[in-house]
């Protein structure tokens, strides 16, 4: 008897699990596959992206597949947008944490707002053209959100020549700091220079002047002077005692000479010093500051100079753009279906009881206020 009922309860659970898995007499793919609830969860998932009002959607078979495929494309913007909105976050500020939770919250900020401008979409009830009209400023929002999105994925995807443009601008930049901090410096340079030269002139003619002195008495004591005569003699001593006579007047003015000289010196280091630690504090500056916009200027460089980066960008930009536009068109092209009917009954029906209600409400305040026939108004009412 056991055995007989547990047949017999199998056999229940077996014609229940096929009369559901039957629509109309047919059997459906979730009768083969047996994730039926699965794939239900997943379509509802679908659908509340889609915007749609999910307990009339169940009771319109043919258009699930529609809203399901528009909460697909919706889904496929937030996607994007977060990884465009992270990468850029990170590029910036090069911390993991900041551009993970700003890529979530932009891209929830995109999604919601894709998701708002396609729920608001009516087709019942409206001409093409004004689908048209009115998809025309959320085609314009579409497509400016469409262009924040697409450039950060455009400069990920070029990420390798980028980085050869950015070294090849920050050298020269490094370049053009170097002529304009040489340009900075070049006064100074230029007057210690010629201050340099001019003391060293004059430095040069009093040695000069002290060396002919000390060659002549020199040359008389060998005999190679003017007299010819080997040894010391008048001559030799006199022109000894000019030599010496002549350096010992010129040794002090030597001596200034060479500490002005020096002191020229010690400016012109310290303007080249100077300009030196300029030129490596910016460029470690220019190394370290490659952002968002220095990694935008590359890119803007390479795709005026290369023409195939141009027209992969371009077609880059293009395909991101239509997929952020892509809810608003997908809805736009849908036809008129027995959701669209339903919702437009729903909505119409809860107007018209709304409207009702309004002038019942008001009929009744009227006939408050309003004197009654045969009965004259109270002097207080009057009042």
């Amino acid at each position: 008897m056991a055995n007989n009922e547990n047949s017999r309860q199998h056999g229940d659970n077996s014609r229940q699990h096929g009369d559901s898995s039957r629509q109309n007499g047919l059997y459906t793919y979730d009768s083969f596959s047996g994730n039926g609830k699965r794939r239900a969860a997943e379509s509802h998932f679908l659908w509340w992206c889609a915007g749609a009002y999910q307990r009339l959607l169940k009771d319109c078979p043919s258009e699930q597949t529609k809203y399901a495929g528009l909460g697909g494309v919706i889904l496929a913007t937030f996607v994007l947008a977060a990884l465009s909105a992270g990468y850029a976050i990170y590029s910036v500020f090069g911390q993991i944490g900041w551009a993970i939770g700003f890529a979530i919250i932009w891209g929830l900020i995109i999604f919601n707002f894709d998701r708002f401008l396609v729920s608001t979409m009516r087709k019942y009830g409206v001409s093409r053209r004004k689908q048209i009209l009115m998809a025309l400023p959320r085609i314009a929002l579409a497509l400016l959100i469409g262009v924040t999105i697409a450039r950060p994925l455009e400069l990920k995807i070029f990420e390798k020549e980028i980085d050869v443009q950015v070294a090849e601008n920050r050298h020269k930049k490094v370049l053009l700091n170097d002529s304009l901090l040489l340009a900075e410096g070049r006064n100074v340079l230029t007057t210690a220079g010629s201050e340099r030269d001019r003391l060293m002139a004059r430095k040069t003619g009093l040695e000069d002047t002290l060396h002919r002195l000390q060659q002549a008495y020199v040359q008389e004591a060998d005999g190679t002077g003017g007299s010819q005569r080997r040894g010391i003699d008048a001559l030799t001593r006199l022109k000894q005692a000019a030599y010496q006579s002549a350096l010992q007047q010129d040794l002090p003015e030597l001596a200034r000479l060479q500490q002005q000289i020096h002191y020229q010196d010690s400016l012109m280091q310290e303007a080249n010093a100077t300009r030196e630690g300029k030129r490596k504090q910016y460029e470690e500056q220019v190394r370290s500051d490659v952002g968002f916009l220095e990694r935008n200027k590359a890119l803007s460089d390479l795709s005026d100079r290369e023409g195939s980066v141009f027209r992969a960008n371009l077609l880059i930009s293009l395909l991101i753009i239509l997929i952020e536009m892509g809810p608003i068109l997908s809805k736009l092209i849908m036809s008129t279906g027995p959701y669209d009917l339903a919702l437009a009954k729903v909505e119409l029906s809860q107007m018209v009881s709304t409207e009702q209600e309004m002038r019942a409400e008001h009929a009744r305040i009227r006939q408050r206020y309003e004197p009654k026939e045969g009965v004259e108004p109270k002097e207080e009412e009057v009042l």
